[in-house]
């Protein structure tokens, strides 16, 4: 028999309701020899014989790309991470779980997994979104000419899956009525009209699911990608040939530039999609439409009404700085640029500092930004 989640619970308070929260807890499944933002062969390598794991493929540079199967149930359902190397909160998600998955073997009953955590290797030690060719291999899908693209076309092929999980990372600018993104998803369009088909249908039915459950949590804070088809993108491209393909993209939660409260999320995200494949039970595709479209509209720091000068200018106006993730010693390190200055109304700050301090100090765009946050003890 299929067991749904597991028979523990945790209670939230939300919207002023008493919630029971469905999920395994966390502090259960999560993988804690996996944390922060750089994730890497080296780091995954340690946890790879508690799984049926092979090697699939190595990059230019010799690095093994691997794949970890697990399930042996009827429907097959193919993820992928890291496809872009510095995006790795969605691996750490995978791990978290896989751990769950080994120790609920019945759950994979209808199930079966073939997941591709790392799949640009050489992206991931850089820290860098291309290749070691400079390759961007999600814009890579029709030419194949990275070896890592032909890698999961030709694991795509042979698997033969029944679902499709393109998991990504996506920056903090990205917001939804004012709350940051911590989770966005998509439906990949199959065609240049942005048709439904059944295929593109059943993908939006699984976001659907994954909207509709996590509501209680973070329902204010999940968005839906712009469906523009690009036959180049992998997920359009599997779209196309009749797989049902979701786009995960892990994004900001407040005060996690580490992204572990996002990874969480994105567990439950894996735990909610896979439960709706397995038993055959998805939410209606009207709360697809629900999901509101992803807007640019969030600085890491956003500076409101200061003085500045531009260019010898001297002018009033909003400053939004954002961070720039730059790998030192092998952690990443959250350097702040200036990134846009004027009436930025519009648009919000994952922090809005309390700007008295800088009425007295009048600074320059094209000097340091980190000076400013240093006068505001940021």
């Amino acid at each position: 028999m299929l067991v749904y989640f597991c028979n523990l619970y945790s209670v939230y308070i939300c919207k002023r309701e008493l919630y029971m929260n469905p999920f395994p807890p966390y502090s259960s499944v999560v993988e804690s020899k996996l944390a922060g933002r750089y994730i890497t062969n080296a780091h995954i390598e340690p946890l790879l014989s508690d799984f049926n794991h092979s090697i699939i493929g190595h990059t230019i540079t010799n690095l093994p790309i691997y794949r970890i199967r697990i399930g042996t149930g009827s429907t097959k359902v193919l993820m992928w991470s890291q496809m872009h190397g510095n995006e790795s909160t969605t691996t750490k998600s995978l791990f978290d779980l896989l751990r769950f998955l080994n120790t609920n073997p019945d759950w994979l009953e209808n199930l079966q997994l073939s997941i591709i955590p790392i799949l640009n290797p050489d992206g991931a030690k850089a820290y860098m979104r291309v290749n070691a060719n400079q390759v961007d291999l999600n814009r890579d899908a029709i030419d194949l000419s990275q070896v890592e693209s032909r890698v999961l076309r030709d694991e795509f092929d042979q698997f033969s899956p029944d679902y499709a999980f393109n998991l990504h990372d996506q920056r903090t600018i990205f917001g939804i009525n004012g709350n940051p993104a911590t989770l966005s998803l998509l439906a990949p369009a199959f065609d240049q009209n942005r048709s439904y088909n059944p295929c593109r249908t059943q993908a939006a039915r699984l976001a659907s699911t994954i909207f509709k459950g996590l509501q209680p949590l973070i329902g204010s804070q999940i968005g839906r990608f712009d469906d523009s088809f690009n036959p180049n993108c992998v997920g359009d491209a599997f779209q196309s040939a009749g797989v049902p393909t979701l786009l995960i993209e892990a994004g900001h939660y407040p005060d996690d530039y580490n992204r572990e409260k996002t990874r969480e999320y994105v567990f439950y995200a894996y735990i909610l999609s896979l439960q709706a494949i397995a038993t055959s039970s998805f939410s209606d595709l009207s709360f697809y439409h629900l999901i509101p479209e992803n807007q640019k509209i969030f600085f890491d720091f956003l500076l409101r009404n200061v003085s500045f000068t531009e260019n010898g200018s001297q002018q009033r106006g909003d400053v939004g700085l954002q961070y720039q993730e730059v790998l030192q010693n092998d952690s990443i390190a959250f350097q702040a640029v200036f990134a846009a200055a004027g009436d930025l109304s519009h648009c919000h700050g994952h922090i809005e500092p309390n700007c008295e301090k800088l009425n007295s100090f009048e600074f320059k765009i094209e000097e340091s930004a980190q000076n400013v946050l240093n006068t505001l003890n940021l």
